[in-house]
């Protein structure tokens, strides 16, 4: 099923139905539902008879197949990182130990097109879905390019994207592109309180609006995973920067931590976020993300000048462009840390009231 605030989208999908472009973009920000609708739409395609509705019916072979994870015509690309997350089966380490990728690689492309060489498992239709479309790297998506400009007959290619801008331009121009905006404020709060979400409210603000990030947050204990961050960006300076990055660095580094999925892209992203309240505050704009924390936003964004806060943003958005491989875990958050406190105790006049 879909989620309420798609279903203008879900009513384009019936009315393209017999006329479906063959490669459909799904773009918008994470945790708004798109790897659902996507799912929702393949199971339609491939089910034998859908319902009243347009949704697959659940209970012929097809869909069967479907729910089993194993339907022959249903083709999934994802990165190699997440596979685990989305069968439920471990994935062994790459060759040398090394960690599952979490890239879109060129194999994979060639393996979706040798499977799409033979013919469907039915006769009928067959979906693609590459997910998410921006982790492949500039050989994966040539590749892809390639099946997108010589389409095979009857194929339906799903590309799911929070990050359109880093494909390609060629890709996205062999794309029709479906934009799903941010839900309304009002729908994202009713449904984390049908689901009696803890701290709905202040999670939803933190996940930009975005009510799965937010309800996948507190099942993952996102909540006291916050509160903490905040309490610990919040003792800067006075808990020296090295004190607090060997912390976040056993932090990342537990048990509890990596069965979570929280990382360090994950922990640089928040400190973004935490960073761009400050600038918004110091420039007269509002708390976006930490509605619940403004007094001490509020402390912290008067001892800004407007070049420290910019600059603090600025070299947040540097550490983030290498949060994913840095070259030494505790080095690196030594350096964001320090750079945040730098600016912090940089002299600055006071907002006045």
């Amino acid at each position: 099923m879909i989620f309420e605030w798609h279903s203008g989208l879900w009513q384009r999908v019936l009315e393209s139905a017999e006329r479906m472009p063959h490669a459909l973009l799904f773009s918008g920000p994470a945790g708004g539902g798109k790897r659902i609708f996507a799912e929702a739409v393949a199971a339609r395609i491939l089910c034998l008879q859908p319902g009243p509705d347009g949704h697959a019916c659940g209970v012929c072979e097809d869909c069967l197949w479907r729910l089993a994870g194993n339907h022959p015509d249903l083709l999934r690309i994802v990165p190699e990182a997440d596979q685990e997350e989305r069968t439920d089966a471990p994935v062994e380490k790459a060759e040398g130990g090394k960690a599952a990728s979490r890239q879109i690689v060129i194999e994979q492309i060639r393996i979706l097109q040798q499977a799409l060489t033979t013919g469907g498992h039915r006769g009928s239709r067959r979906v693609a879905i590459v997910d998410p479309a921006e982790a492949m790297n500039l050989f994966t998506a040539n590749a892809l390019l390639k099946l997108l400009e010589e389409p095979t007959t009857n194929v339906q290619f799903l590309l799911i994207s929070s990050a359109p801008k880093r494909l390609l331009p060629t890709i996205r121009s062999r794309c029709q592109t479906w934009s799903f905006p941010r839900p309304p404020a009002e729908t994202a709060a009713r449904w984390l309180a049908e689901r009696k979400v803890p701290d709905a409210a202040s999670l939803l603000a933190f996940s930009g609006g975005m009510p799965l990030a937010a309800a996948e947050l507190a099942e993952g204990g996102g909540a006291a995973a916050r509160r903490r961050f905040v309490d610990d960006v919040a003792s800067l300076p006075a808990k020296t920067p090295l004190k607090l990055a060997g912390e976040w660095e056993s932090w990342l580094k537990n048990k509890d931590s990596l069965a979570g999925g929280f990382d360090m892209p994950t922990l640089v992203g928040w400190m973004q976020r935490w960073v761009t309240d400050l600038v918004s505050l110091r420039l007269g704009g509002p708390v976006r993300f930490f509605p619940d924390r403004q007094d001490v936003l509020r402390g912290l964004a008067s001892r800004l000048s407007v070049d420290s806060a910019l600059g603090c943003y600025n070299e947040i958005t540097q550490s983030r462009r290498v949060a994913q491989h840095p070259l030494n875990a505790r080095l690196f958050l030594e350096d964001m840390l320090l750079r945040y406190a730098r600016n912090l105790q940089a002299a600055a006049p006071a907002v006045r009231k």
